[in-house]
């Protein structure tokens, strides 16, 4: 599926990648050591409620594979850890919005205390480093016409974006004040293997294997733009390899859909049948539309979009029915739950 992504100029780096047992992170080092195995992953994860072991038990045997139990707010520990790597990738983050609403402080201090806390460690004992700010569209706010720029101020809507705005922040002040080699990715909605039953397109995909109803928020119309993870790993490692210090970067694929044509993609790929949709009450905050203009990555950096979105959901449906081993014990009664912010709220 796709075509082989282009060639980059030839480097030999150690990357730091933390979060690297999370979603994007584990399929992030995937990339890096398959496809460009001239370099080296030390990936650090606290294994927390987004990671998962297994999704990078493949790669436990592999020499230029290394992984580290930690907190990135543990400061000793970085401190330690980046004085020995060539960049920093920084994917490590609290990233539900609906977990964010119940219960801001987890993602106040993994998502904006850890990202300042890699960037002391980086400023004072390896500032000659790369590092890479692994961020979101949702820091921006909604749009409901066009798309939004790299120069647009952000504007967030719920507590998981107002926290990785504010690491965003500190990532350009590090830039500004210290001089630091720092760049900025801000991504659209990721789909695809090993993303967490709680987020849409797995959840929509589990409980429609299971025959239970699929809860839409609100009317249903609400817009996000699609891409698969692989591709914006790849945009990441573009970034690393050729991004330039102080940039912000928007990665997006062009695929506008809402949350009712999402869900009538995956029920038709399973077989099962359109009147298991069933709409709830919507969640507080909840942006309409997000779109990013891309055009910077692709004419600057050379990178585009690989894999089409129809065969690309086909693959992910086939991943989790072919997966129940890797999603059956994470996917709870609560996790499945229709509302999760107001079950979570009611506790």
């Amino acid at each position: 599926m796709g075509l082989e992504p282009p060639t980059l100029q030839v480097t030999t780096m150690k990357i730091l990648v933390t979060g690297g047992l999370g979603f994007i992170g584990s399929n992030f080092c995937r990339t890096i050591i398959t496809k460009h195995p001239n370099n080296e992953v030390i990936n650090i994860d606290k294994i927390g409620v987004g990671a998962n072991p297994a999704n990078l038990q493949d790669l436990e045997k592999e020499d230029k594979y290394t992984f580290i139990k930690g907190d990135i707010c543990n400061l000793q520990l970085i401190n330690q850890t980046v004085k020995e790597v060539d960049a920093i990738v920084n994917i490590a983050a609290e990233t539900h919005v609906d977990r964010s609403i119940a219960d801001p402080n987890p993602f106040l201090q993994s998502n904006t205390i850890g990202t300042f806390t890699l960037l002391e460690a980086y400023r004072k004992h390896n500032d000659n480093a790369k590092f890479i700010q692994v961020s979101t569209d949702e820091v921006y706010g909604e749009i409901t016409q066009g798309s939004f720029k790299e120069d647009d101020p952000p504007t967030p809507s719920n507590p998981y974006s107002a926290s990785k705005a504010a690491a965003d922040m500190f990532a350009i002040a590090y830039h500004k004040t210290y001089q630091l080699n720092i760049t900025i990715t801000r991504c659209t909605n990721n789909y695809g293997p090993y993303q967490m039953p709680e987020k849409f397109i797995p959840k929509t995909i589990i409980r429609a294997l299971k025959n239970l109803s699929i809860p839409i928020y609100g009317t249903g119309e609400n817009i996000r733009d699609w891409i698969y993870v692989e591709d914006h790993a790849e945009a990441i490692n573009h970034v690393l390899t050729e991004g330039k210090p102080g940039e912000i970067y928007n990665v997006s694929a062009g695929n506008e859909l809402n949350n009712v044509q999402v869900a009538k993609k995956i029920l038709t790929l399973l077989n099962k049948p359109h009147n298991l949709i069933m709409f709830v009450e919507d969640r507080p905050g909840h942006d309409t539309r997000y779109s990013l203009d891309s055009t910077k990555i692709t004419t600057e950096l050379g990178w585009k979009p690989r894999f089409p979105f129809e065969e690309a959901l086909k693959n992910t449906v086939s991943w989790y029915t072919n997966n129940e081993w890797w999603w059956t014990l994470l996917a709870t009664e609560e996790t499945l739950h229709p509302t999760p912010w107001k079950l979570r709220n009611a506790q």
